[in-house]
């Protein structure tokens, strides 16, 4: 009857699985800013769903207010770290696959400032928008920083094979296009009209900056899985990774397209703006496709691996992001082509998506609370 007592005493107590409480910090990495891509790509899709977008809208809120509280949280954890064992964060530069995961940090940010503009601007008024504005520019630096600083560690510190490589080689890389669409998004509701055409301009160099590079990626990775089949079950989450930059890819040319025209005719380039617009809407269409068939593709081989049974790791918030950004772009078909079929389409994916993020954000808490996610890989990772 005592160890039993001592077994329940042993596991209400927080971080038992860590060896003394400051092990949260020195073990803390950036996989676990992707629980903030999760949860703010879930608060957006909320209020998009139709019929029923205005009842869900206080969810959204809420959750974008915990996605602010959560990444306050672990910026402040990640600093700490930095700050006080400097000496181990610096290694997650060599190491090849926790290094990718600093693309997390300004893709999760990115759907904070999208909560400003979706939740804020209702809340606290026009006066948000300043707040946005200055985050995106941060968001972009941040961005434009690891999309080629962590590609350049790959080409020249880190060791990579091909039966290695996963899609977190995408994190880093798609970082810029995710700024792009929040470009698209922020520009209308700035007040200066050159300042929303040079946003506009600087969203669709983003999405330069990226899209073809994660196409570049995701070409080898298919060509990986066809020769080495699927990575190790560690990495189940990451065939949904891949959907991420598709229809971020669609979001982002829908955004920028729709309000080319407006923007740019203040310019003097109205011709410029149809195009922009026709461009858009096509080829967020054509994005859309192929991120239907990679969809099926991940579902198929997620069924493959939870039949074999999947271990939880903070990985699994891959099963949300790329589905939201996907779910996000699908809800703008709809409104854009006026097309019933998106809507639906769209609040199926919410509804899974909804669904993934309860099971992937209990089992996170629980995982917390114990403290055996707060591993890091990186630390046994020479300099």
């Amino acid at each position: 009857m005592t160890d039993d007592i001592k077994a329940l005493t042993e596991g209400l107590r927080p971080l038992t699985r860590l060896s003394h409480p400051r092990e949260m910090v020195r073990q803390f990495t950036p996989n676990w800013f992707a629980a903030t891509m999760g949860t703010g790509i879930l608060a957006l899709s909320l209020p998009q769903v139709p019929g029923v977008g205005p009842t869900l809208r206080p969810v959204g809120e809420a959750l974008w207010f915990s996605d602010i509280a959560l990444f306050a949280l672990f910026s402040l954890l990640y600093g700490a770290r930095w700050a006080f064992f400097g000496h181990e964060a610096r290694r997650i530069f060599g190491h090849n696959t926790v290094s990718m995961f600093i693309g997390t940090i300004p893709m999760g940010l990115a759907t904070i400032i999208n909560g400003c503009l979706a939740f804020g601007i209702p809340r606290f008024g026009q006066g948000i928008v300043d707040v946005a504005q200055a985050l995106w520019w941060l968001d972009v630096a941040m961005s434009l920083a690891c999309g080629v600083l962590i590609p350049y560690l790959m080409f020249t510190r880190h060791q990579h094979s091909l039966d290695g490589m996963t899609s977190v080689w995408l994190l880093p890389v798609v970082a810029a296009e995710v700024a792009g669409a929040s470009g698209g998004l922020l520009a209308p509701h700035l007040a200066d009209a050159h300042m929303q055409f040079v946003t506009v301009a600087t969203s669709y160099v983003l999405w330069a900056y990226s899209v073809p590079v994660a196409f570049c990626i995701l070409a080898i990775l298919i060509l990986r899985m066809a020769l080495h089949k699927l990575p190790h079950e560690s990495m189940a989450a990451s065939s949904w990774l891949a959907l991420g930059p598709i229809g971020t890819g669609a979001l982002g040319m829908l955004v920028l397209g729709g309000d080319a025209p407006s923007i740019l005719s203040a310019q003097g380039l109205a011709a410029i703006g149809t195009v922009a617009q026709g461009v858009g809407v096509v080829a967020g269409l054509t994005l859309w496709g192929f991120g239907l068939w990679w969809l099926l593709l991940a579902s198929l081989i997620t069924v493959r691996y939870w039949r074999a049974g999947v271990p939880f790791n903070l990985g699994w918030w891959g099963y949300t992001f790329p589905l939201g950004v996907y779910t996000v772009a699908t809800f703008r078909l709809g409104t854009t082509l006026h097309l019933a079929f998106f809507g639906v389409a769209g609040t199926v994916m919410t509804c899974a998506l909804a669904l993934m993020w309860l099971v992937v954000g209990g089992k996170t808490l629980a995982g917390a609370w114990k403290g055996h996610l707060f591993v890091s890989p990186c630390i046994a990772t020479p300099l």
